[in-house]
């Protein structure tokens, strides 16, 4: 049984280190599209004349689990051939909710490592779905410490999908640009959070493969910009910080070999944001759109209103530019204090 399990995870490993494909994510979106919401597009006319471009927001704050990280934990856990596994990852709580959905949909257990200082939102999801949880410390090689002593402790049982450097789950973040592009296909630009890359990585796969001519730009916290180093100095340079301190606690960690081979070669650009710009463009989103947001959505916005986007792409009103708002998961209290800080700056 050992020995096959050894198998297993080296047939596992192989795979989920290999390139992403269109075709990867054209059979991601059919693995897990009864179990996910085709989350719906929302326009500001107000938002448009404020960055000068037409802006299409694709909702993934009202996906399941509230983010859009379900996508690619569905389809890691609908691609395994391990007989009954349990499931273990790291997250500070997006891709920790996912797993803990996907696997409770596909009748396995689920065992996730979280940092101590999660949202409390995100730990009581975690728990509400039915998996295990550990806790780490806030630095990131915390996280994959204990994800591994986890891993130790199941005898051969354990399957660990990465939150970003895993190929099914960078397949499955890609349906989203499938998607977008069904609901506004003649997008020009698409604007991305990044943390780990695996959200960035297969929407630039799935885009590009539909649309060679389309942009895709990320957005990422000035205090934890390894992605946007790593492609002006055309390598990857990992976080130097193992604690960024930004408000965008889903944009922690540093970008990964996987996700790194694919954004220097299909991402555009990056532009890094501050927490008080990322902050301002929570409250328009919330005072425009309607839908409330976590910070780590709002970047993409805050990017698209920054001077070094401009810089990049004019003021053209007739550019269509996809925004995606990649999560909603954010505590009232939380929202409100985040919101106060601007309406002080205001005064």
């Amino acid at each position: 049984m050992m020995m096959y399990f050894k198998r297993v995870v080296l047939k596992l490993f192989t795979r989920r280190m290999s390139s992403v494909t269109l075709k990867d994510v054209r059979d991601a979106r059919e693995r897990i599209k009864d179990s996910i919401h085709y989350t719906p597009v929302l326009t500001s006319t107000y938002l448009n004349t404020l960055s000068g471009h037409s802006l299409y927001f694709k909702c993934e704050n009202m996906q399941k689990t509230g983010s859009f990280k379900v996508r690619g934990a569905l389809n890691a856990v609908r691609s395994l051939t391990v007989p009954d596994p349990v499931i273990v990852t790291h997250s500070s709580g997006n891709h920790a909710q996912a797993v803990a959905l996907a696997a409770k949909l596909s009748g396995y257990k689920a065992h996730v490592v979280m940092p101590e200082n999660s949202l409390d939102v995100k730990k009581n999801a975690v728990l509400g779905l039915g998996a295990q949880v550990s806790y780490c410390t806030d630095k990131e090689k915390s996280r994959q410490e204990v994800a591994d002593q986890v891993l130790a402790s199941l005898s051969g049982k354990g399957v660990f999908i990465s939150p970003v450097n895993h190929h099914d789950v960078i397949a499955g973040q890609g349906t989203i640009a499938i998607e977008l592009l069904e609901q506004v296909p003649d997008l020009d630009v698409i604007v991305v959070s990044v943390g780990g890359g695996g959200m960035i990585s297969g929407i630039a796969i799935a885009a590009k493969g539909i649309n060679p001519n389309i942009k895709v730009i990320g957005a990422e916290p000035a205090a934890a910009d390894d992605c946007a180093n790593s492609l002006e100095a055309g390598r990857l340079i990992p976080n130097q910080d193992e604690s960024p301190q930004t408000i965008c606690d889903g944009l922690l960690v540093s970008i990964t070999e996987l996700p790194w081979s694919i954004i220097r070669k299909s991402v555009d650009g990056v532009i890094r944001v501050t927490d008080e710009e990322t902050i301002a463009a929570m409250r328009l989103v919330f005072e425009r759109l309607k839908v409330v947001i976590e910070p780590s959505a709002a970047c993409p916005l805050a990017a698209v209103c920054t001077e070094k986007f401009k810089e990049l792409f004019g003021m053209d009103k007739s550019l269509k530019i996809g925004i995606v708002l990649c999560g909603g998961n954010v505590n009232l209290l939380t929202l409100s204090n985040l919101m106060s800080r601007v309406a002080t700056t205001d005064k």
